[in-house]
C-alpha cells in the first residue's frame, strides 16, 4: 500500500527510527559454504520473539529481480524464494513464531486498485510490444540478420512469464503453498536454529491481504490474559502501510524490517552517457562495456541490498512530542493521539481512497493536518478517532479547517510549479551561454583541435550523426573512428555500441535488460527516473525509434504485472516525449477561479450547480474513512464496500458528516475465481480455467465491456504515468457473478479445490514442547477433542485453536518437489502440522497500552526533543489560507479553523455553497504579507524571540503516558485480566504552573506570566490566542 514517498518522508523527518541491520554473511572454506548459526546470540544485540513476512514483498522481487536474468522456471523461483526467507530469518532470528502470510481474495475496496493496476500493466506491455516488433522488423531490413538467429526471439517468448499469476486461484499459488509447506517441513528436520520455532502459514487460500492476516494474529494474541506485552515484533515488508499498521496495534516493542531501497543514492553515481561506472561524463570514451560471456551473461552478481530497521518505539516518541498539544483541556492520551496520526495519513493516500486534491505528501499534506489538528484539539474536546471508529464531529472540524486554506494550497502549488520551470529554463540557457564562451574560448586556442566529450561541458548539443550501419561480418568504418566529440550524444553511443552485436545480440540484451529494468524498486525508480530525466538534454538527437526519454515505473513493485505467456517478452518501460503540444492539458487549473465547477463537470460529469451531488461524494468519502480506519484498527468492517468514484471531492465539500450513522454489512467474501474475472485483464486469462474465456474475449460476452483494451489515462494535472487516473470502468458484481455462474459447473475437481478457501496451517518440531501436547491429543489411542485449544504454558504464550490436517501423518517420508535443485526429501519427517485458528475475541481491540508493559529506554536526546517541539509548533503551516495576522510572537500567520475569518464575506459558512474555488477567486491577501516560510528561519517576519525565565528541556518519561482514568476502569477481566492498565497518569508529564494572566502557550504582547509544561516555547503573556 499506501502512500508512496511516506518512508522516505518518515525517514527524513524522523532521522532516529531507521537504522542499519547487522547482518552476519555465511563463511565459505574450502569451497563449501558454512551455515550461518542462528542458535547464537543476534549480531543486532536484541534478540526478536515473533517475525511475520509479508510473503508477497518476497515473492515479486525473486520471481522476476532486479539486476540479474529471472529464474528460468517456477522451480528456480522457488529457490530463490527459500533463499530470500532463509536470509531474512538469519538476520532476525526469531525466538518464538514465525508467521508466513500471502495474499488472499482481498476485500472489494481493494480490487478496484489491483485491477486499475493490472490493466495498466498489460497496455504498458501492449505499447512495448509494438516497439518490440518495429525494432525486430527495422533490424531485419537492415539486412544484419544471420542465418538462424530468427528463432531467438521466439525462444525467449517461450519463457516469458506473467506476474499477474502471483494472485489467489492461479496454478502458480498452489505450486508456492506447497513448496512452502516442504521447505518448512525440512527446516524443521534439519535445522537447528528452527527447532523451537512455532511456524504459521496462512497461503493464498486464506481470505485477507498479508499484512492485515498478520494485524489481526496480533491483535487476537493481544487479547488473550496470558499475552506478554513486553513481546518483541519484527515484520518483514516493502508496503509503507506496514509502519502505520504497527503503530495501530500499540504494542510498543515493534519494528518494521526492509530492504534499503535507497542504498544507491549514497553510492557514487556512474557515468550518466554509458552507465558504467569509474568516470565521470565529461571523462566517457565512449566505450562499450566489457562483457563476461557473449551476451554478459557471466557478470558478477549484484551486491546483496542491505536491510535497514524502521523502530516503531522511536516513531511514538517523536509522536508523542509533535502530538502533545499545551493546555489541552482533556487528559493527554498518547495512543488516541497516535491513532489519529494514522488516521490523518489516510487523506494523503491510501489503496483504498484516492487522496484529496489539496494533500500531497510530497507538499507535506501530513503536516498541514496536523497544525490542523494541533490548533482544534482543545475545540474539538476530544480525539479523532476511538478504538478504530471516527468521531465524526470533530473530523468534520479537521476538513474545515482544511477547506479555509485550499484555495492557497492550489494557487502556492502553482507558483512553486512556475517557479521550478522558471529555474530550469534560465539553468539551460546559462549552462548554454557558458557552454557557448567555453567553447568559443577553445576554438580561437585551437581552431582544428576536434571538440571532445571531455571539453564539452555538460549540456552543449552535440553535431547531428546518421545512423551507422556496420555491414554483415565486419565492423563499419564510421564505428572504429568513432570520437570523443560523438560521446556526448547519449543516444548515438548506444547506437554505435549496439551496432557492434549481430541482431540477435541486440535483440537478447535489450530483452535481458528490459526483464530486469520491470523489477525496479517503486521509491528507487522514481526518484531514479526523475534524476536521469532531468540531465538527458531535451535536444538530443533522435534514437533508433524517434526521440525518447525515460519514463518513471510504476510504484508498487508488488503488483506490477509483466505480458502473458503469449506476449512477446517485455523490454524497458519507455514512454515517447510529448512534443509540446501533446502534453495533456491540465483543464480543471484548480489555481484559478472557478475551478470547484470545472473539476465537478469534467472529473464527474454533472451540473457544476449541482451541489447536493458534491455533499454526496463526500459523504461517500466519509463512509470511506470510517471503513479505512476499521480496517486497520479492528479488521474487515465488509467485504464488499467500495468506493464507487475515480476522484475524491475537496475538504469544502463535507457538509453535516457529523449527523451520518456509518454501519457496514460484512458481506460474502469472493472466491478466488471471482477475484480473478474482477482484476484480471483479458491478457492473462492464462491464469483461469479455461472455460472462464470466453466471458473475457468473446464479443457477445454478457460482460465484455469489463475488459476494455483501450481506456483512458487522466494525468488529474500529474506529470507521469503512474500518478495519473486510470479510467476502468467498476465491476458489477451481480453481473459478475452471474455470468460465472453459468459456467461453474464446468468446472474440474482440481478447479474447485482452487476455487475454495482454506485454513491457516500450524508447523512445529518434534524437539518443541507444544509437539507431544499436541501427538497426544490427535495420535493417541484415545484422542481428544477435534477442535483443541492450545495451552499457553505449553504453547509459549501462543493462543489459539488447532485441529487435526487430514493431509498429515506422522512419521511419514517428506517429498521434495526441487530434488533436482539440491533440496531432498526427508525420509522420517519429525515435524508436525495441524490446521490453525485465530481465537475470536468478544470485545473490540483497545487502543492501549497493556498493563505490565516495561516501554524501552527513550533514544531521543534534548536536541531531538527540542528540534521536534519547534517543528510541530511551525510545520504545516506553509500553505495557509486567509492568513490570519495574530499579535503573537514573530507576528506568527495563524490558520486554526476556529478563528474569526477576516475574509468570511468571501466563504460560505458550510464551506461549499458559496464560491468555493467559484468565480469569486480565492480571497485577497493583505498587503505587505509574506508567505509562512518564506522569510528568514522559516518564519514570515523572522523567528521568534528566546524564551524567558527558566524552562525545563527534561522529555517526559515515557512510562507516564496519560490514559483517562475511568475509561477501561470497568473493563474488569475480560480484557488482558481487566484493571486499570499500568500507565497512570505521573506527576513528571503534564504538570502545569500556569501563573500570571492570560498567559497562553503562543505568547504575545501582554503582561501575563509562565505557563511551564516540560516545553521550552510554551510560555507567553497576555494575548493568549485562541485554538
Amino acid at each position: 500500500m499506501g502512500v508512496p514517498a511516506l518512508f522516505r518522508w518518515l525517514s527524513n523527518k524522523y532521522p532516529k527510527i531507521v537504522s542499519p541491520v547487522i547482518e552476519e554473511q555465511a563463511q565459505v572454506v574450502d569451497g563449501e559454504e558454512i551455515p550461518i548459526d542462528i542458535t547464537r546470540p543476534n549480531p543486532n544485540g536484541e534478540e526478536q520473539d515473533n517475525l511475520y513476512l509479508d510473503m508477497n514483498g518476497i515473492v515479486h522481487p525473486c520471481t522476476h529481480p532486479e539486476g540479474k536474468p529471472p529464474p528460468a522456471d517456477e522451480q528456480e523461483m522457488m529457490m530463490e524464494i527459500y533463499k530470500y526467507t532463509d536470509r531474512v530469518v538469519n538476520m532476525v532470528r526469531p525466538r518464538k513464531l514465525l508467521m508466513i502470510a500471502i495474499d488472499g481474495v482481498a476485500p472489494r475496496a481493494k480490487m478496484n486498485q489491483q485491477r486499475a493496476r493490472r490493466f495498466r500493466s498489460a497496455q504498458e506491455a501492449k505499447e512495448n510490444d509494438q516497439k518490440k516488433e518495429e525494432l525486430h522488423k527495422m533490424l531485419a531490413q537492415q539486412h544484419v540478420t544471420k542465418t538462424g538467429e530468427q528463432l531467438i526471439r521466439e525462444e525467449v517468448v517461450q519463457k516469458t512469464w506473467d506476474s499477474n499469476v502471483i494472485t489467489p486461484g492461479t496454478p502458480f499459488m498452489d505450486i508456492l503453498a506447497a513448496s512452502l509447506r516442504y521447505w518448512i517441513a525440512y527446516k524443521l528436520n534439519t535445522d537447528p536454529g528452527w527447532e523451537n520455532l512455532k511456524i504459521i502459514i496462512s497461503d493464498a487460500t486464506v481470505p485477507g491481504e498479508g499484512e492485515h492476516k498478520i494485524m489481526n494474529f496480533v491483535r487476537s494474541q493481544r487479547a488473550s490474559p496470558n499475552h506478554d506485552p513486553n513481546t518483541r515484533h519484527v515484520i518483514y515488508g516493502l508496503d509503507a502501510d506496514l509502519i502505520m499498521l504497527g503503530l495501530g496495534t500499540h504494542e510498543p516493542y515493534f519494528r518494521v524490517l526492509r530492504e534499503d531501497v535507497f542504498a544507491q543514492d549514497s553510492r557514487p553515481r556512474g557515468c550518466r552517457l554509458c552507465g558504467q561506472n569509474g568516470h565521470k561524463a565529461e571523462e566517457c570514451l565512449g566505450r562499450p562495456k566489457e562483457k563476461n560471456g557473449e551476451f554478459d551473461e557471466k557478470q558478477n552478481a549484484a551486491p546483496l541490498k542491505p536491510f535497514i530497521w524502521l523502530h516503531v518505539a522511536v516513531l511514538r516518541e517523536y509522536l508523542a512530542v509533535e502530538l502533545r498539544v499545551p493546555q489541552q483541556p482533556f487528559p493527554f492520551d498518547l495512543e488516541r493521539a497516535l491513532d489519529d496520526w494514522v488516521f490523518m495519513c489516510f487523506f494523503v493516500g491510501n489503496d483504498f481512497l484516492p487522496h484529496l486534491p489539496s494533500l500531497d505528501i510530497r507538499e507535506n499534506g501530513i503536516d498541514t493536518l496536523i497544525a490542523i489538528w494541533r490548533d482544534n484539539l482543545p475545540a474539538m474536546g476530544s480525539y479523532l478517532t476511538k478504538d478504530g471508529s471516527v468521531e465524526l464531529k470533530n473530523a468534520q472540524i479537521i476538513l474545515q479547517g482544511l477547506a479555509k486554506q485550499e484555495d492557497a494550497i492550489f494557487a502556492r502549488r502553482r507558483q512553486a510549479d512556475e517557479r521550478k520551470q522558471a529555474n530550469e529554463k534560465r539553468r539551460k540557457e546559462q549552462d548554454a551561454a557558458r557552454n557557448e564562451e567555453r567553447a568559443q574560448k577553445r576554438r580561437r586556442s585551437s581552431p582544428q583541435r576536434d571538440l571532445t566529450a571531455g571539453d564539452r561541458s555538460r549540456g552543449e548539443p552535440a553535431p547531428p550523426m546518421e545512423l551507422i550501419t556496420p555491414g554483415r561480418g565486419h565492423l563499419n568504418k564510421e564505428t572504429r573512428e568513432l570520437t570523443h566529440s560523438m560521446v556526448i550524444n547519449r543516444g548515438a553511443v548506444y547506437r554505435a555500441n549496439m551496432e557492434n552485436k549481430s541482431a540477435a545480440a541486440v535483440l537478447k540484451s535489450r530483452l535481458m535488460k528490459g526483464s530486469q529494468d520491470e523489477a525496479g524498486n517503486s521509491e528507487t525508480s522514481v526518484t531514479d527516473a526523475q534524476e536521469i530525466s532531468s540531465e538527458i538534454p531535451e535536444q538530443a538527437s533522435p534514437g533508433i525509434l524517434g526521440k525518447r526519454k525515460a519514463d518513471v515505473a510504476e510504484p508498487d513493485v508488488t503488483e506490477a504485472g509483466t505480458p502473458g505467456r503469449d506476449s512477446p517478452p517485455p523490454v524497458p518501460i519507455v514512454a515517447e516525449k510529448p512534443k509540446q503540444d501533446e502534453v495533456q492539458e491540465d483543464t480543471v487549473k484548480l489555481w484559478e477561479p472557478g475551478y470547484a465547477d470545472r473539476y465537478y463537470e469534467q472529473k464527474f460529469g454533472v451540473d457544476p450547480k449541482d451541489l447536493e451531488f458534491r455533499h454526496q461524494v463526500a459523504r461517500e468519502y466519509a463512509v470511506g474513512l470510517c471503513w479505512v480506519l476499521r480496517y486497520y484498527f479492528q479488521g474487515c468492517p465488509s467485504w464488499t464496500w467500495y468506493y464507487p468514484r475515480h476522484y475524491a471531492p475537496f475538504a469544502a465539500d463535507f457538509v453535516d458528516i457529523a449527523d451520518m450513522d456509518v454501519q457496514f454489512e460484512k458481506g460474502t467474501i469472493f472466491k478466488p475465481f471471482e477475484q480473478l474475472m474482477g482484476v484480471l485483464p483479458a491478457a492473462s486469462n492464462h491464469a483461469l480455467p479455461k472455460v472462464f474465456h470466453p466471458l473475457m474475449e468473446n464479443p457477445d460476452s454478457e460482460i465484455i465491456d469489463f475488459y476494455p483494451e483501450d481506456f483512458p489515462l487522466d494525468l488529474n494535472g500529474k506529470k507521469f504515468a503512474w500518478q495519473g487516473v486510470i479510467l476502468l470502468p467498476f465491476i458489477d458484481e451481480s453481473r459478475l457473478l452471474n455470468a460465472m455462474a453459468k459456467v461453474y459447473p464446468l468446472l474440474t475437481e482440481e478447479e474447485k479445490i482452487r476455487n475454495s478457501h482454506g485454513q491457516d496451517v500450524l508447523l512445529l518440531s518434534d524437539r518443541n514442547p507444544l509437539y507431544q501436547d499436541l501427538v497426544a491429543n490427535f495420535y493417541s489411542k484415545k484422542p481428544g477433542p477435534a477442535q483443541y485449544t492450545l495451552k499457553e504454558d505449553v504453547s509459549d504464550g501462543l493462543a489459539g485453536i488447532v485441529e487435526r490436517s487430514d493431509t498429515y501423518i506422522p512419521h511419514s517420508s517428506l517429498v521434495s518437489p526441487l530434488e533436482a535443485h539440491g533440496m531432498p526429501g526427508v525420509d522420517d519427517d519429525r515435524s508436525l502440522t495441524v490446521l490453525y485458528k485465530i481465537p475470536k475475541s468478544s470485545h473490540v481491540h483497545k487502543s492501549m497500552l497493556l498493563r505490565g508493559v516495561k516501554l524501552p529506554t527513550p533514544m531521543l536526546d534534548s536536541n531531538d526533543i527540542r528540534a521536534t517541539q519547534n517543528r510541530s509548533q511551525n510545520s504545516g503551516r506553509s500553505f495557509g489560507g486567509a492568513p490570519f495576522q495574530g499579535r503573537g510572537r514573530g507576528g506568527r500567520m495563524n490558520y486554526s479553523s476556529d478563528r474569526p475569518n477576516p475574509f468570511a464575506a468571501h466563504l460560505d459558512p458550510k464551506f461549499n455553497t458559496g464560491p468555493q474555488g467559484g468565480a469569486g477567486g480565492a480571497p485577497m491577501v493583505p498587503p505587505g504579507w509574506v508567505p509562512p516560510g518564506q522569510g528568514y528561519g522559516g518564519y514570515a517576519r523572522g523567528p521568534p524571540p528566546p524564551p524567558r525565565g527558566g524552562m525545563s528541556h527534561q522529555y517526559p518519561p515515557q512510562h507516564s503516558y496519560q490514559q483517562p482514568g475511568d475509561y477501561y476502569a470497568h473493563q474488569n477481566n475480560q480484557y488482558n485480566q481487566g484493571g486499570q492498565y499500568n500507565n497512570a497518569h505521573q506527576s513528571g508529564y503534564g504538570s502545569q504552573d500556569h501563573r500570571g494572566g492570560r498567559g497562553g502557550n503562543r505568547g504575545g504582547r501582554g503582561r501575563g506570566g509562565q505557563h511551564r509544561d516540560h516545553y521550552p516555547h510554551n510560555q507567553g503573556g497576555g494575548g493568549y490566542n485562541r485554538y
